[in-house]
């Protein structure tokens, strides 16, 4: 005997076609994204005949002409840099360090930059140059 509705299927809804719209937006994020960016900073590089490619996943380290210190593009204190680094360093596989530099930049301010990202636990510190 009815009672008066009448006995509706469960709706089902295919979630197949959602799932492959979203890993096709995935993919094309991922190969478009640019993975290594440097900041937008005013710094004329050095130029060198013996360099090589950087690791794009490498922690950079800015120096601007006016001896601005930046890690990954946010202004640092000179005296918190050693800190800085040691924390972005913290969980990361490679501790490589790149700092990238303005040529009229004073050796001494350089060094100090270089000594401190060793210090707070760079493996490898690099410089990055324009090849010439």
């Amino acid at each position: 005997m009815r009672r008066g509705r009448a006995e509706h299927a469960d709706p089902h809804i295919d979630v197949v076609p959602l799932i492959d719209c979203i890993l096709v937006l995935l993919i094309f994020f991922m190969v478009t994204t640019t993975f290594a960016k440097d900041a937008e900073l005013q710094i004329e590089r050095p130029g060198a005949q013996s360099g090589t490619p950087a690791n794009s996943k490498a922690l950079r380290v800015y120096i601007d002409r006016s001896l601005d210190v930046y890690v990954n593009e946010a202004p640092v204190r000179p005296w918190m840099l050693q800190s800085r680094v040691r924390d972005a360093l913290g969980g990361a596989a490679d501790k490589t360090v790149l700092v990238v530099t303005d040529r009229r930049v004073p050796a001494d301010t350089l060094i100090e930059v270089v000594d401190k990202c060793r210090l707070a636990g760079a493996k490898d510190v690099g410089v990055v140059t324009d090849a010439e």
